[in-house]
Formats: C-alpha cells, sequence, structure tokens
C-alpha cells in the first residue's frame, strides 16, 4: 500500500497487475473481467479517469463496489485474463 490519494493508488495496482500479468505471459489486452472495491464511492470519477487510460480499446467487463477495506487501502483490484493456446 503506498501512501497518497486514490489516483497514486490506482496507478501503483495497476502496474502490480500488469508485472503479475507479465510473469503469466499477458498483458492488459487478456484481461476479460475486472472487479473493484472502492472504500469512498465519491473516488469513482477519479478512479475511472486512470483505469480508462489502461483500458482504451476494448475494456473488459467490470463490477465495481463500495466495500469497507480491511486494510487502509482506497481500493483493492482483481483480474481475470484469458489467453488461447
Amino acid at each position: 500500500i503506498i501512501m497518497g490519494g486514490i489516483i497514486q493508488q490506482t496507478e501503483q495496482v495497476m502496474q502490480n497487475i500488469i508485472e503479475v500479468l507479465r510473469l503469466a505471459d499477458c498483458t492488459l489486452a487478456d484481461v476479460v473481467k475486472v472487479g473493484i472495491w472502492l472504500d469512498d464511492p465519491r473516488d469513482f470519477t477519479s478512479f475511472n479517469s486512470v483505469f480508462s487510460s489502461y483500458f482504451m480499446d476494448n475494456p473488459p467487463a467490470r463490477s465495481t463496489v463500495q466495500s469497507s477495506l480491511m486494510v487502509d487501502a482506497k481500493l483493492e483490484m482483481d483480474v481475470t485474463a484469458y489467453k488461447p493456446q
């Protein structure tokens, strides 16, 4: 968890996801579904501006909900990637 607001934390989460996908020989283009938990729904617009910059073409299916997080973070995110053989 990094210090900063929703924009900084979203950028870090996206970089973490890119790295994990790389380890699986995947990219953001292989992401088909994203689950997002925001601590504060008022952060959605700022979050979405960062998120959208990573998924400009063919964005994945997405669910975004408000949830009290167990740690001092603004968001949590998980992705499902599919890469046909």
